[in-house]
């Protein structure tokens, strides 16, 4: 028995010292590829040093590529880890915040901040507010990604059936993007404009104090997810369980709304809906791992999640062409053939996780 543990000790290290490896090749790549090629060594020499000789490669890396890369890798890892955790917490194997409807009522808030009439209401001029406007969007997103998983905890604890459980989610989802089309309808052509666009999902649009908004929120939430990696562990097996243990249910389960609530909140805000990350990603990394384990699950999800968000950045920009995808396309070709193969591999979604 302690050699099988001992084994699967190693090829658990194996798979994610391979996993760093992956992340590390893919964002040089995602840095490299696009309309313009750049030389591995200036793409070295200027995430690195800082410097470089063709002042065009420097302006591309520095103000471009280098932030859609970080994003990318803050995309993955907070949408994998949220997707984990609503997996876990309704121990339901086809929860994610996009099914769940937790993505469309953080676009509920965003909507409330873009299709507010007023011109100054509008993305443009949130851009002017700087980090002021950031936080702003950060807020107004978390809160309605927030307002949508209480709705569905609140329904959560009449309904027991997994299935039942995720079309009430899916209707909850459906409630909201409804409430968003009737406020696109009565909105200005300007202001609907930015919204399409916004829905579209893009990693590009993240200017520098962008991005330290959304580090430092999804560094925040990804910190409250690992720390209540045991009390996950613990919900897996049931509340009857985890209340045997000594568990408060009632905060666990807002600790993993509040982290959610932050990542799912953030990331839209900033990216727009991208789907079947949180989805697809938890499942891919039980694969490899042949774990439940919390302590092990939540970091490994960041490293596929990073992987994976990477890997369809470099899909979407098609590399030597003028050509960007909206993000959102390349993520459900890569995730939808992961829900079906979960569906398909489960006879039956009710005693899933049980």
């Amino acid at each position: 028995m302690q050699i099988v543990s001992q084994s699967s000790y190693h090829s658990r290290r194996l798979i994610m010292i391979g996993l760093v490896i992956l992340a590390v090749v893919f964002f040089m790549l995602d840095i490299m590829l696009g309309s313009v090629s750049i030389p591995f060594g200036e793409v070295a020499r200027i995430v690195f040093l800082g410097e470089s000789d063709t002042t065009a490669w420097l302006f591309i890396i520095e103000k471009i590529r280098l932030p859609k890369a970080v994003t990318a890798i803050l995309v993955g890892c907070g949408l994998s880890v949220s997707g984990l955790q609503m997996q876990t917490l309704f121990r339901n194997p086809l929860a994610g915040p996009s099914e769940l409807g937790i993505t469309a009522g953080a676009g509920l808030g965003v909507a409330a901040v873009m299709l507010t009439s007023g011109s100054t209401a509008s993305i443009y001029a949130i851009r002017q507010l700087g980090v002021s406007g950031s936080w702003l969007i950060v807020v107004m997103a978390s809160l309605g990604a927030a307002l949508v998983l209480a709705m569905v905890l609140l329904i959560a604890g009449r309904i027991k059936d997994n299935v039942i459980l995720l079309i009430v989610g899916v209707m909850v989802g459906t409630i909201t993007v409804s409430i968003i089309s009737i406020w696109q309808y009565f909105s200005q052509p300007e202001q609907l404009q930015e919204y399409i666009l916004w829905t579209f999902g893009s990693l590009g649009g993240i200017v520098q104090y962008h991005l330290y908004v959304l580090s430092g929120v999804v560094i925040v939430g990804l910190l409250i997810a690992f720390s209540s990696s045991k009390a996950l562990n613990a919900m897996l097996l049931g509340e009857n369980y985890a209340r045997s243990m000594g568990l408060t249910v009632g905060k666990t389960r807002f600790i993993i709304m509040a982290s959610t609530s932050l990542l799912t909140g953030s990331i839209t805000a900033f990216c727009g809906p991208i789907g079947f990350v949180g989805i697809a990603i938890p499942h891919i990394t039980r694969s490899l791992l042949g774990t439940s384990d919390h302590r092990i699950l939540i970091p490994c999800c960041c490293l596929v999640g990073t992987v994976l968000m990477l890997l369809c950045d470099i899909i979407s920009q098609m590399p030597g062409t003028q050509t960007v995808l909206p993000i959102n396309v390349v993520t459900s070709l890569l995730g939808a053939p992961v829900v079906i193969w979960v569906i398909v591999s489960r006879n039956n979604l009710r005693s899933s996780f049980s």
